[in-house]
């Protein structure tokens, strides 16, 4: 059984998918951009932007019962792989000592042009 995973204080999906999908013991949160909660874009740097996408991540996760701390994969899209110093240690200040495996990859180019997107797999 699947059930829809939806967070207020996250942005709602720009596209045909789901904040979330929860099967089982496990939650699928679609790629997140930096937007608020209301579909606004972060400007900034890389910093700036990693934080909102993972305080968007933080929102869902929190709407499904979890926390950061539940999460076991992650993958981080950066339009440009010399951000990725920058993007780690926003990225360090959130998941500390509760590492999931990831990958990170440069891309061409990500929706509304912005400089990241998140997807994340938690276990709960």
């Amino acid at each position: 059984m699947k059930e829809v995973v939806f967070s207020g204080d996250a942005p709602r999906p720009i596209g045909p998918y789901s904040q979330a999908v929860k099967v089982g013991n496990f939650l699928f949160i679609s790629g997140q951009i930096p937007a608020d909660k209301d579909g606004n874009l972060v400007k900034g740097d890389i910093k700036a932007q990693t934080r909102q996408v993972l305080e968007n991540i933080k929102a869902i996760l929190e709407a499904a019962g979890a926390g950061l701390e539940n999460v076991v994969k992650v993958t981080v899209y950066l339009k440009d792989m010399n951000d990725f110093g920058a993007m780690n240690e926003v990225y360090s200040e959130y998941f500390g000592e509760s590492k999931p495996a990831r990958a990170a990859v440069e891309v061409s180019r990500l929706p509304k042009d912005v400089k990241i997107e998140i997807e994340a797999i938690a276990y709960l």
